[in-house]
């Protein structure tokens, strides 16, 4: 008998011939290979992207069998929506996903349903993304963004264009850092990225690789990828047990994250989260933390710079909304309604998380036609969901903000745009990575005029996350804007402080 969770679910990989009864009645690729499956044609770096053509070609669900393991892709916003019901479906922890299960562990966002220090955690850290807390942040938020003006002024001085992948992760990751663990990583300082970022892209990378070949075969082929993924992972742990053991030498620092992940008692059983658990959670924040919303910011960059009458709407509503100062409060963040606008249509084409799988808490019929037994799962393809003629239009590819107008996000039905996933699941540091984006979207329009190198097309590559690839921009500097007046139109209740891509259900 196989062994089981302690939910009654069956361990490990679950390939979906064991799940979906009506299975055949799901299209897939039309050439098949004997053992290899649907692999002719296909890019085993960019699986997103093949799944994507894919998707355009068979329709809102399909299959694909690689290596002998069959997957269901869904991304219809009809059987989305129902996908999303809580009380029939919850995350599936999938292949990708598990497969940096040796470094995060039972962190957030690698934990199993029925690991009980996922509530532990998230009860306990909730508080650190409230609303007060994130006002905590926002000085630092300003204080790294400083760094990397100044360093592209230095750029800009020197007729160089910025390489904006590279720059903004160096930026979401020192500001995760300092708001959320008091470190600083020094990355402005540094020539090449900092050892903690090379050992995280070569987990993640190891993850995506770990897709793309037969499992029993996995330590045959990849032996030497999975000494070097060892060996990040011990850098990874290395890192960040200095930076819990310099903490409790100081007895304590702001109340951030970590004094919350060391000190904090669950307010109703008391207990506290283990060494090895807080080791988890920290490495899970620095790397979920920083990867997500660097991409974020890099697609955002690149849409400013193709579109610069779009540029030029977004820059105008700063200079309307901060006027001179010198350094925007809190509050003044959440005003800049079209800016964040262009954030969210960025999220739109590209989620820079592109996927998340789910599974049947019971037997059940997904969208009243097709069957699903308890432990069935499915992966959203977020790229497509985003995408769907039915909800965004004959012209869903265009990048047009104007999508997240008050009216049109309520206009829309619920559980149709999912960049930070959904249900009680969801990213936790959802707000947190809103507020910083908008903030240093905002703070670059102010300062520069963007453009584009000549010649380049966009480029995504994988790594479980989605990047632009080889962005570079060149920079003008703009002058300080003069002194207006801060007066803000009020644009209905769907783009204020709370979320303006949620809707009802979400």
């Amino acid at each position: 008998m196989a062994e089981t969770t302690e939910a009654g679910l069956p361990k490990g990989f679950r390939s979906a011939e064991q799940g979906w009864p009506a299975l055949r009645r799901i299209p897939h690729p039309p050439r098949r290979v004997p053992l290899l499956g649907d692999v002719l044609g296909v890019d085993r770096h960019r699986p997103l992207q093949d799944s994507m053509r894919f998707a355009r070609e068979l329709g809102p669900v399909f299959r694909r069998r690689v290596f002998g393991n069959e997957f269901v892709f869904l991304w219809g916003s009809r059987l989305v929506a129902d996908l999303s019901d809580e009380s029939r479906f919850a995350k599936h922890v999938g292949l990708g996903v598990a497969n940096l299960r040796p470094v995060a562990g039972d962190g957030l966002f690698t934990a199993y349903n029925h690991e009980s220090n996922w509530q532990l955690a998230h009860d306990v850290l909730a508080p650190g993304f409230s609303r007060e807390a994130m006002a905590g942040y926002h000085g630092m938020m300003l204080a790294v963004a400083a760094r990397l003006t100044g360093h592209w002024d230095r750029e800009l001085a020197a007729g160089r264009p910025v390489d904006v992948p590279g720059d903004m992760t160096k930026l979401t990751l020192e500001t995760i850092a300092r708001t959320g663990f008091g470190h600083d990583f020094g990355s402005f300082e540094r020539d090449r990225p900092h050892p903690f970022v090379r050992a995280m892209v070569g987990t993640l990378t190891y993850a995506q690789r770990l897709n793309s070949v037969p499992v029993p075969l996995a330590p045959l082929l990849l032996r030497g990828p999975a000494r070097r993924n060892a060996a990040d992972i011990a850098h990874l742990n290395r890192t960040v047990d200095g930076l819990v053991a310099a903490r409790r030498r100081s007895g304590g620092g702001d109340g951030d994250l970590l004094d919350r992940m060391l000190a904090t008692a669950h307010p109703e059983t008391g207990e506290r989260l283990s060494a090895e658990n807080v080791r988890k959670q920290v490495i899970t924040f620095l790397v979920a933390g920083h990867e997500t919303t660097s991409g974020a910011l890099s697609f955002a960059l690149y849409y400013l710079a193709r579109h610069p009458e779009v540029a030029a709407r977004a820059r105008a509503e700063v200079d309307r909304v901060w006027g001179d100062t010198a350094e925007p409060g809190y509050d003044q963040v959440a005003k800049l309604r079209y800016v964040r606008r262009v954030l969210d249509e960025s999220l739109r084409l590209w989620p820079t998380a592109p996927a998340y799988a789910r599974e049947a808490k019971q037997d059940t019929v997904l969208a009243g036609e097709h069957p699903m037994r308890r432990g069935a799962w499915a992966l959203v393809l977020l790229p497509m969901l985003h995408r769907d003629r039915e909800v965004w239009g004959e012209d869903a590819e265009r990048f047009d903000p104007d999508r997240f107008e008050a009216g049109a996000v309520r206009a829309r039905p619920p559980h149709t745009f999912k960049p930070f996933g959904t249900g009680a699941r969801a990213c936790i540091g959802r707000q947190f990575a809103l507020h910083e984006a908008t903030l240093v979207l905002g703070l670059l329009l102010r300062r520069y005029d963007l453009r584009p190198e000549p010649g380049y097309r966009l480029r995504v590559t994988e790594r479980l996350t989605v990047m632009p690839e080889g962005l570079r921009l060149r920079l003008e500097r703009r002058p300080a804007p003069a002194p207006a007046p801060v007066t803000v139109p009020d644009d209905g209740p769907g783009s204020a402080a709370r979320c303006p891509v949620r809707g009802a259900g979400d």
